[in-house]
């Protein structure tokens, strides 16, 4: 398994609360992994503490290590805002900029610092939207507010934002908790059809969904990395009891 990040005796606080206990985990490039496990574990903490976002929590910090390629992006020398360029975070309720639908994409592409002129910004907008599966349902509507979007096609709007940066993690926190069935649908495959492009780790709290997109599972339970290994061998063989628990619906 070739790693896109590497955890190294990771822990977690909030003020003097511990939220994240000497994690150790390796996350497998251009490979959904899924982070699972009830609520309160600490998922959504470990998700962001990949891109440096936790630390935008009052009173938050971390000790140890997160090496995205191979850099500890907790080093004193690192750019805080190009490691949160390198590895995008997908929300769990879609955050739409209070502008157009095509204006959204295109701060992505500004963000990235993309420099051409009017009609390659469009080719690009119109890249990103067919990469979230958006661009059939707004080609005609594209200077129409982003609010004007259903939430589902508002979710997948973020996803083109965020593609639009050019990164190279994605990272999904419960990204269809707030979505009905359907455009959880959109959502989910849209993810499946960009693991070949981008390494993806996706935080649920649906066992279903986590089967449905795992390649590489890691199983949490306050604030400790219980197990983890290919999704295949966590689900249909768990070693450790507190995992073959939760599988089986008793937490």
């Amino acid at each position: 398994m070739e790693s896109h990040i590497q955890v190294r005796d990771l822990n977690a606080f909030y003020g003097k609360t511990q939220a994240l206990r000497n994690i150790n985990i390796e996350i497998p490039r251009k490979q959904i992994t899924v982070i699972m496990g009830p609520s309160g574990c600490g998922k959504t903490t470990l998700l962001k503490t990949f891109n440096r976002f936790l630390e935008l929590n009052d009173g938050a910090s971390v000790t140890g290590e997160v090496l995205v390629d191979e850099q500890n992006i907790y080093a004193r020398d690192v750019d805080v805002t190009e490691v949160r360029k390198r590895v995008g975070l997908l929300a769990q309720r879609p955050a739409p900029l209070p502008m157009s639908i095509y204006e959204n994409v295109a701060y992505g592409l500004h963000i990235h610092q993309m420099r051409s002129g009017k009609a390659a910004y469009k080719e690009a907008v119109r890249h990103y939207l067919e990469l979230s599966g958006l661009w059939d349902e707004v080609k005609k509507r594209l200077h129409e507010p982003a609010t004007s979007l259903s939430i589902g096609q508002q979710q997948r709007l973020c996803l083109a934002r965020g593609l639009a940066i050019e990164p190279e993690v994605i990272l999904g926190d419960e990204p269809t908790s707030a979505l009905d069935p359907i455009s959880s649908q959109h959502i989910e495959k849209k993810l499946l059809e960009l693991k070949s492009q981008y390494t993806t780790v996706v935080v649920t709290h649906t066992l279903r969904q986590a089967k449905r997109l795992a390649d590489y599972a890691i199983f949490m339970y306050l604030g400790e990395v219980v197990e983890a290994g290919p999704a295949r061998e966590v689900f249909n063989n768990p070693q450790q009891e507190r995992t073959k628990a939760y599988l089986e619906g008793l937490f």
